[in-house]
């Protein structure tokens, strides 16, 4: 009799939706985008040096991209439930820590702060494998995406100007948001996800899965074109406001930049209908052509300031195309008995671009001015392009994700 009065919600916690992710991604979203916008400024504002700060970053992705590959074999000891809680902890911790605002204080927070996004990212795209079919991936980036808009919107303009009216009021927003991410995971109780067993003894050595990621082309195109997009949005993140303080535009033009962005996240159903019209192959190639060829020539032209920041800000507009359908070959490729493992190196991508993108403007600005990395940026794009053209033409449409089934992945890897 008792156990009929308990509502079915209780006893039985309702099956992970689309929706559902989007929620979780949209919260985080206000934690991360008060904070992308604010943390260059705030590290530029401890260090003094644009070549310090890119050295930090440095160091910083290398942590954070060990962190980002143990997290396979750290759920082997501690359900995947308590690793994202923990992640999410440690981003409330960092935001606490950075209030402090003072230079060791504020490595100290990034560093907490980029090791946790990490984690979080691992174990949200293994729970996002687990529940969301493939021929449902586009679909759930999108809503990702659109609800992700109002905090990657407003969150990089606001973080500026509540800086500038009291600096620890943007990290007060971010750890009351990280609080409330923490809530709503419990509250969807997507528990340790789907048990899925292999038929032979998982390996010892937790860094095993690697051999299997190099064994797979496939997986190893959709992971550099993860690594190309995100430097392209490191260099805008963190050295276009950088860039507008040495050229006189104040602090505030980058965040403005970011925030007028972040905008074309309400447009990405529309991206999505684009995308589904012709291929993932097709908007994959468009969009790293175009936004090489804008961020090459915002850098190689001797342009006024405010032409540099409106060619990068168009070339955004072409990473957020990127981040639609950007992804969508690797995630498409990722067998269910290697979903965490696969997860893991997918989320190298976001700490090998911080590796790679500070380290190349730092040797950039030994012989050129800090332009120089848009112009990196732009050949590094290029390059993606280039790499893109192997891709299937009908990537993403029903027919080829019918061949895309998990146990067939091998066959593909091979072609």
């Amino acid at each position: 009799m008792l156990e009929r009065r308990i509502p079915e919600w209780l006893r039985h916690a309702p099956a992970p939706s689309v929706r559902g992710f989007a929620i979780l991604a949209g919260i985080e979203a206000v934690a991360r985008g008060i904070l992308v916008s604010v943390f260059p400024l705030a590290m530029y504002r401890a260090l003094q040096d644009a070549s310090v700060v890119s050295e930090v970053y440095f160091l910083v992705g290398i942590a954070s991209l060990i962190t980002g590959l143990m997290v396979p074999w750290l759920t082997r000891f501690i359900p995947r439930r308590w690793v994202y809680s923990i992640g999410v902890a440690m981003y409330f911790c960092g935001s606490c820590l950075a209030i402090l605002n003072e230079p060791v204080a504020m490595v100290a927070a990034l560093m907490l702060n980029t090791i946790s996004i990490v984690i979080v990212f691992v174990c949200f795209n293994a729970y996002v494998l687990d529940y969301i079919s493939k021929i449902e991936l586009g679909k759930a980036e999108t809503q990702r995406m659109f609800f992700s808009a109002l905090g990657w919107t407003l969150g990089p303009v606001c973080g500026v100007m509540l800086m500038r009216w009291w600096d620890p009021l943007p990290f007060l927003i971010a750890a009351g948001a990280s609080l409330a991410l923490l809530i709503v995971f419990l509250v969807m109780r997507l528990g340790n996800g789907k048990l899925i067993t292999r038929a032979h003894k998982p390996a010892p050595n937790p860094l095993a899965f690697v051999r299997r990621f190099f064994a797979q082309p496939r997986l190893i195109a959709g992971w550099m074109f993860a690594v190309v997009r995100s430097c392209g949005w490191w260099v805008y993140v963190v050295y276009l406001p950088i860039y507008a303080v040495e050229n006189g535009l104040g602090e505030q033009t980058g965040g403005i930049m970011l925030s007028i962005t972040n905008g074309a996240l309400f447009l990405t159903p529309f991206m999505l209908r684009w995308i589904q019209r012709y291929s993932v192959r097709y908007a994959v190639r468009a969009g790293f052509m175009t936004a090489g060829a804008l961020f090459f020539f915002a850098g190689v032209l001797s342009l006024p300031a405010l032409v540099v920041v409106g060619l990068l800000m168009l070339g955004s507009f072409f990473l957020i195309l990127l981040d639609v359908c950007g992804g969508l070959p690797f995630l498409m490729a990722v067998k269910p008995s290697e979903r965490t493992e696969m997860s893991a190196i997918y989320s190298s991508f976001r700490d090998v671009s911080g590796i790679l993108t500070p380290g190349a403007v730092w040797l950039v600005l030994l012989i050129a001015p800090l332009s120089g990395s848009f112009v990196a940026a732009g050949a590094g794009l290029f390059g993606a392009w280039m790499i893109a053209g192997k891709l299937h033409p009908r990537l993403g449409q029903a027919k080829t994700m019918k061949v895309q089934e998990p146990y067939e992945a091998d066959q593909l890897a091979a072609e």
